[in-house]
């Protein structure tokens, strides 16, 4: 290993919380769909931040825009109004259906958000009205109030006891969804796409009785949209993959919403959003005038790329289905648009490594899923190379 790279390492390991098991590259520029590390290597990026670097690495038009705005203003605080708060608020609402959004830092503020929205929701109806319903498998950030909703027990048990009231329901189990509601919920949370839960999309029938037992019991529907949304699934969300599209009350987004910028955001419509009166909740740095200057391109750039998105996204998942076809041991190919995961017969995490060591970034999530996300720049070139590259490490598989 390079010098430089081992001492950057052994730095880390002596300061920094020693909660990240990374992996042993060092990465210090990335260009399009690249990433290279101190040494120069080259790596074709399927992982692109998690899902955050949509629109890949130095993309022209973000770089020219954020030496511009940070040369004039990059934060004021929420106590005064910026320019660009407005316009994102407006063009968020016109690509969800819904009508006002709050400007957070990260996808679990987002949540923690959502959940104090269902919290007064249901309080104002009554004291005994503050159960969520939570799906099996689910993720939905390392927050307290998050991680009580998130439905995998190996994130939650260090942290005990966490917010009382949350039930678990296995996903697409209509029958165990109706058993949960009740008068005393408050709120059900879906991830149309499980994205760390193994690429796991809701069917149209059960996301559609989520939303009439909400009705029917006064609860909200809240859609987790971090992983799942802002263009990942061909579409702007991946509740309006399907006709009728089945409207939540609140949408949780970020990752890909400033393409590295921190940033996310809460979008609601009218009845939700005005269960939040004036300092019942805030937030220092959501909002700034780099962050959503940096969302309105970012949003500009996605409305040009999602016939590209289901085109280089349809392709990958074909090719990734032939490769299936080979190779007994790939369970089931699923997702959708730039969201695809490979589900496998055995944990996935060698194959990871050995992807890395061919020069191609992808991740394993759910112990067996080969999780892929790459930036919506990706060509159908791209996702050749790393076609070839993932069928080589199959035909090696004993």
């Amino acid at each position: 290993m390079d010098a430089s790279a081992q001492t950057t390492i052994d730095l880390e390991r002596e300061y920094v919380f020693q909660n990240y098991a990374r992996y042993p590259i060092v990465i210090t520029r990335g260009k399009g769909c690249h990433l290279y590390d101190v040494e120069g290597r080259k790596y074709l990026d399927f992982v692109s931040g998690i899902g955050v670097n949509a629109m890949g690495h130095a993309h022209p038009r973000l770089v020219k825009l954020i030496r511009e705005q940070s040369a004039t203003l990059i934060h004021n605080s929420n106590l005064y109004y910026n320019q660009y708060q407005g316009p994102l608020a407006k063009r968020l609402a016109e690509i969800s259906g819904l009508q006002r959004s709050f400007f957070t830092n990260s996808g679990t503020e987002a949540m923690e958000g959502a959940l104090k929205i269902a919290r007064a929701w249901g309080n104002a109806i009554s004291p005994e009205k503050f159960e969520i319903i939570a799906l099996e498998n689910s993720f939905h950030g390392r927050t307290l109030g998050a991680l009580s909703i998130t439905g995998q027990a190996k994130y939650r048990a260090d942290f005990e006891p966490l917010l009382p009231g949350v039930r678990f329901v296995p996903a697409n189990d209509i029958a165990a969804l109706e058993a949960a509601f009740s008068d005393r919920t408050a709120a059900i949370v879906l991830e149309m796409i499980q994205g760390e839960g193994g690429i796991f999309p809701m069917t149209h029938e059960f996301a559609a009785k989520a939303r009439e037992l909400a009705d029917r019991h006064q609860a909200l529907l809240i859609a987790d949209e971090i992983q799942c949304g802002v263009g990942r699934p061909g579409v702007y969300f991946a509740y309006q993959r399907t006709v009728p599209v089945i409207m939540p009350d609140v949408v949780a987004v970020a990752k890909p919403l400033a393409a590295g910028i921190p940033m996310g955001a809460i979008i609601a419509n009218e009845k939700a959003a005005a269960a939040i009166k004036p300092g019942m909740h805030g937030t220092t740095f959501g909002g700034g005038a780099l962050a959503c200057r940096v969302a309105l391109e970012v949003l500009d750039i996605i409305a040009e790329l999602l016939p590209a998105i289901q085109r280089v996204g349809g392709y990958f998942h074909v090719e990734l289905n032939e490769l299936a076809r080979k190779h007994s041991f790939v369970k089931e190919v699923r997702g959708f648009g730039l969201m695809l995961g490979v589900d496998l017969a055995f944990p996935g995490k060698q194959l990871v490594l050995d992807a890395m060591a061919e020069g191609l970034l992808i991740n394993c999530t759910h112990e067996t899923v080969l999780r892929f996300l790459p930036p919506y720049i990706v060509t159908e070139k791209d996702v050749d190379q790393a076609i070839k590259i993932i069928g080589k490490l199959f035909s090696k598989v004993k």
